[in-house]
């Protein structure tokens, strides 16, 4: 996998207090990736931009919510999100990241 698709793989870390919590006490670190991105591809990733080694890889699919505009129903768009535990030892700071 070329460098610039496993940048495109991670859309963004998320912070939030379960996430920062995950992060403190058991080394785990919440991303949104893409729809269609592996647990391979995801570990690849985490692995080469922040010079880590990932023990773990967990996926999960969140649905989209249902939304009404006016008198128009709508639809948010599903997405992924992916807890990574890394091996003992290291560390992702996401303020610099």
């Amino acid at each position: 996998m070329k460098y610039q698709e496993m940048i495109r793989v991670l859309e963004a870390p998320i912070i939030s207090e379960k996430s920062t919590f995950l992060a403190e006490h058991q080394q785990k670190y919440v991303f949104r990736v893409k729809v269609k991105a592996t647990k391979n591809n995801i570990k690849q990733a985490v692995e080469s931009m922040f010079n880590v080694q990932v023990e773990s890889v967990h996926v999960l699919n969140v649905k989209g919510k249902a939304k009404r505009h006016g008198r128009f129903m709508g639809r948010r768009s599903d997405w992924k999100k992916a807890y990574i535990k890394l091996k003992a030892g290291f560390e992702i700071d996401l303020a610099v990241a």
